[in-house]
């Protein structure tokens, strides 16, 4: 109960919570011509139309406004060189009915924050603060919340140290609080540090009891496979069609999976296996919040296999296939992991015979159906390979308890009744451990690999 209540707290109203009221916004794209900032992968066109995918996932948020602008150096404190932010501020100015500019950088210092919000006279958010909204509004579990609520300390950090700044401009940010011994400062700096540390303990006790699923799962053996991807890349949409669980309910949207779900499905052996559906990546997300859901993406670290989903159509698919790898590779996951990758095309419905250049590639369009069956058994041979698991044909006695025992400890694909032996040949898909068992407690029996 005093868990709960801790929860509960931690979980309580945030002061950078955007609220769910209506935004009208103007999205501006700082557009870097030259210069280390600039990405070689794409364009400013194709940026502005992921930042508007962005507002669009947002209930009451429109977009009345996109301005593309170029600059030299985007961490100045205008983030605009002097003639194209007096344009700029002119064209905002005349706007009618905004509330709000989204400036399309990863994050703005809080002095850039308050400039621009002076100048433009309106709310000013950057990715930093979109994204953390629309996972604030997706969040269903305590984990989910709990990621979010420690991804807004650098926030709640960066907002403490602007309030300080103007209070010491009234004289009053480093003054003592009455009896503590403390300054104002420093009186919010250590609760910032203990809240901080209160959501990485809650955090951590919810990894152990994954953990203790996770070590559940194993003991059954049922290989696990981590559905990875570019954010609306269709991975639900994949995964509900290769186990056919109705209650799957993909939605068009960024973000629209913030936790880690586990699904059943079978390979064409019959065998077992887990698909477990993650976060999807995004360009430029802020660090601090691809930390802050490190947690749920280490799960991938215990798959068997890992099954890349791109988005074959949008034109930005070599770069978010460069996002995704490169997060992988951040995650530090065993080599194995990244090298039996399987690469997945989907959405090649949209695109007149498509054929994929990379090898090992799989066309497949989710939705349709199409390449499924290819996909299924490439998983498989995957999984024999990465698992150790093993198909044998093995003849029991009827009367005798193996062929139960089969049902329960492996996959059995195939079961040949002899009558006048009173036997069957019974072909399965076996774990190690499990295979272990069934030579010690039969050792008679007569087994065949296939």
């Amino acid at each position: 109960e005093d868990d709960e209540a801790e929860l509960e707290e931690l979980l309580g109203p945030s002061p950078v919570a955007l609220g769910p009221g209506a935004q009208r916004v103007v999205i501006v794209h700082p557009d870097i011509k030259w210069g280390p900032k600039k990405s070689p992968l794409t364009r400013a066109e194709l940026q502005i139309a992921e930042a508007i995918a962005l507002v669009d996932t947002l209930q009451n948020w429109t977009v009345l406004d996109k301005i593309i602008i170029p600059t030299k150096n985007p961490d100045k404190k205008f983030v605009f060189g002097k003639g194209n932010f007096q344009v700029l501020t002119e064209k905002i100015r005349k706007l009618p009915h905004v509330t709000a500019v989204f400036l399309n950088v990863e994050r703005m210092s809080s002095v850039t924050k308050r400039e621009l919000e002076d100048a433009w006279g309106v709310k000013v958010f950057d990715r930093y603060t979109v994204v953390l909204h629309i996972f604030r509004c997706n969040a269903r579990t305590k984990e989910a919340k709990l990621q979010i609520a420690l991804a807004e300390i650098p926030l709640l950090r960066s907002n403490l140290k602007n309030e300080v700044s103007q209070l010491d401009q009234q004289r009053g940010g480093s003054r003592y609080i009455m009896g503590s011994g403390e300054t104002f400062m420093e009186t919010q700096t250590r609760m910032l540090k203990e809240k901080e540390l209160k959501i990485r303990n809650a955090l951590e006790k919810l990894k152990r009891k994954r953990s203790l699923l996770r070590t559940q799962r194993k003991k059954r053996e049922f290989p696990i496979i981590s559905v990875m991807g570019y954010t609306n890349c269709g991975k639900t949409t994949l995964i509900k069609a290769l186990t056919g669980e109705a209650g799957l309910q993909p939605r068009d949207q960024l973000f629209a999976t913030l936790d880690i779900t586990a699904h059943a499905g079978y390979l064409p052996s019959h065998m077992a296996v887990i698909y477990v559906d993650t976060i999807g990546f995004l360009t430029d997300l802020p660090h601090n919040l691809v930390e802050s859901f490190s947690a749920t993406l280490e799960e991938v670290a215990y798959s068997d296999l890992i099954v890349h989903v791109r988005d074959i159509t949008h034109p930005d698919t070599i770069l978010q296939k460069a996002t995704v790898l490169s997060v992988l590779k951040n995650l530090n996951l065993p080599n194995h992991l990244l090298d039996s990758m399987v690469e997945v095309h989907n959405k090649v419905d949209l695109i007149e015979r498509y054929k994929p250049t990379e090898e090992n590639a799989l066309a497949i369009s989710a939705l349709h159906g199409h390449g499924l069956e290819e996909l299924k058994e490439e998983i498989e041979k995957k999984i024999l390979t990465t698992t150790g698991k093993k198909i044998l044909t093995v003849n029991v006695n009827l009367e005798g308890p193996q062929l139960s025992w089969l049902y329960k400890e492996a996959t059995v694909q195939e079961v040949e009744v002899m009558p006048e032996h009173g036997t069957a040949r019974v072909k399965v898909i076996i774990g190690n451990s499990a295979f272990g068992k069934y030579k010690n407690l039969f050792p008679n029996s007569k087994i065949c690999m296939s």
